[in-house]
């Protein structure tokens, strides 16, 4: 069954580039000029992704994005018009999973897309992969797609789920920033330093409301390592 991909961007020729270049894909689409339509359609239907822009008029894709997070955790793509670190850092810490900077190209839009779809919907793992990841209380179930600390659940995105197994496959290891992207991204697509602290960021964040204070350590000039997460 094709992904369903709502989009919403106040510029109708972007709106029918992003569909149609999707819709090529293999992927349903439809399309919206704003926010608040974009809130009614996600109630009507959820979609399996949104593609949002940050700077649509009256309702921004942040604020979307914000009241979107209250009730959904369906997979977010920004949209940003400028390439403002602002943008993304505050794009990403309320929940998004990844952006792309007009102008952008059509067939890395679509494969950020797949990217996210994968990690949001993996498929089951073979009987014999299904393995379970734990460090001390932390403990990641790849086959259900769960996560949880001391018992209590994380509402992780894809990305950061995936992020998260990379760092319990090597929990010794200290791992920089493009070991820890590659766990999350296809290798053909480049993912600023900046993304990847955002997505550390948010982890940590999530960890420690569950009451976790050291689950990712920063190795000053290398990268990150697995903290103890007891």
């Amino acid at each position: 069954m094709p992904h369903h991909i709502l989009v919403a961007d106040d510029d109708p020729h972007i709106r029918e580039v992003i569909c149609f270049a999707l819709e090529k894909a293999g992927m349903k689409t439809q399309a919206v000029a704003d926010g608040a339509a974009a809130l009614q359609a996600i109630g009507r239907r959820t979609p399996d992704l949104v593609v949002l822009d940050i700077g649509m008029p009256e309702m921004d894709g942040l604020e979307v994005c914000r009241r979107l997070r209250h009730t959904s955790d369906v997979p977010v793509l920004f949209l940003s018009a400028r390439d403002e670190e602002i943008d993304r850092v505050l794009g990403l810490e309320m929940g998004g999973d990844d952006y792309v900077t007009k102008p952008f190209s059509p067939r890395e839009l679509v494969a950020r897309v797949n990217v996210i779809l994968r990690r949001a919907r993996p498929a089951p793992p073979e009987p014999a992969d299904d393995r379970q990841f734990a460090q001390e209380k932390l403990a990641l179930a790849p086959a259900s797609h769960s996560a949880s600390f001391d018992g209590k659940p994380l509402a992780l995105t894809g990305i950061e789920f995936s992020i998260l197994k990379g760092f319990l496959a090597r929990p010794t290891h200290v791992l920089d920033r493009d070991a820890v992207m590659a766990n999350a991204y296809a290798a053909n697509i480049h993912v600023a330093d900046r993304t990847v602290d955002s997505h550390i960021r948010n982890i940590r964040a999530k960890l420690a409301a569950a009451g976790c204070l050291d689950a990712i350590e920063t190795v000053h000039g290398v990268g990150f390592r697995l903290g103890r997460c007891g």
